[in-house]
């Protein structure tokens, strides 16, 4: 099959290596526009962008670059005071980002996909990903992009997690055949890697329908093991933290522990979504009940 054939999500995946290589590229000329060491920020989206901005997040405050917050943009503290607002949206359209965005005092950089969109009207500054743009509604380069930058402003070597995602892409990573036909997935991460399993769970249930649940390593004990037995995976994303991969053993759920990058493991993850979708006869690129962008209806927040 040629990748003309595939859905578009699927051509999209496959692209990320691609477009990590040209953020990586892209982030000293877009340096000023983003947060600054020692400035307090705040960082939002909705969906997916959400996700990623909780990542970011935690990789900020992990690297002392200062103190971030990420909020899902209907929740928006705008009394707060930030010296800077990173505002993710895809699509640029998202009306509650936009919405955060005008209440805010704080200057606003908005990372879109789309020149000219919504959202870019209403930032002084903006970082146009347009190479990362996606015909499919379910996000996966655009997100992943959009994180990488933000990495790179960081001043992380990304470039092996970039020959890692083309290994994964090439079968060399493979999951375990248990895992991909598991009756349920709970994915795990700890720090930034949370974020990557709240989007991984977000990704099966999207594309596939999937019964997919994510949880903080730490807290997965407290409660949530209790849905693991056989036939039904456990995730970990990063290294496993102490004790998890023995009590997850013991449950008889398959573990899926192999020391990958976060962001290279989301890309097996994307790819098995599809792969379920495509079992089930789902259009990938479509999901039931789903639009590229969410937009209300004018009138004020409820």
């Amino acid at each position: 099959m040629t990748t003309d054939a595939l859905p578009h999500v699927s051509r999209e995946i496959l692209g990320q290596p691609g477009a990590w290589t040209t953020a990586r590229d892209l982030a000293a000329d877009v340096a000023e526009s983003l947060p600054q060491t020692g400035e307090r920020v705040a960082v939002i989206g909705c969906g997916t962008s959400w996700f990623m901005a909780a990542a970011y997040a935690a990789l900020r405050e992990d690297a002392g670059a200062g103190e971030t917050d990420a909020f899902a943009a209907s929740q928006f503290p705008a009394g707060r005071s930030y010296d800077r607002v990173v505002a993710i949206s895809r699509s640029g359209t998202t009306t509650e980002v936009i919405r955060a965005v005008r209440t805010t005092s704080a200057p606003v950089v908005a990372i879109t996909a789309v020149p000219g969109s919504p959202v870019t009207q209403v930032t002084p500054r903006s970082i146009v990903l347009d190479f990362a743009d996606e015909e499919s509604v379910v996000q996966t380069v655009f997100a992943t992009t959009a994180l990488m930058l933000l990495r790179v402003s960081l001043g992380e070597d990304v470039d092996p997690v970039i020959a890692q995602a083309v290994s994964v892409l090439e079968g060399k990573d493979p999951v375990s055949p248990d895992a991909q036909v598991a009756t349920q997935i709970s994915f795990l991460g700890q720090g930034w890697a949370y974020g990557i399993a709240q989007e991984a769970a977000l990704k099966m249930r999207e594309a596939a329908q999937a019964w997919t649940e994510a949880y903080l390593q730490m807290e997965y004990r407290h409660g949530p093991i209790a849905i693991a037995e056989p036939g039904r995976a456990v995730w970990v994303f990063g290294e496993p933290r102490e004790g998890i991969a023995d009590d997850v053993r013991a449950t008889g759920a398959v573990l899926v522990a192999d020391g990958l990058d976060p962001l290279a493991d989301l890309i097996r993850v994307q790819q098995l979504a599809v792969r379920r979708a495509e079992q089930l006869r789902l259009d990938p690129d479509r999901p039931r009940s789903l639009t590229r962008s969410v937009v209300l209806a004018e009138g004020p927040p409820a």
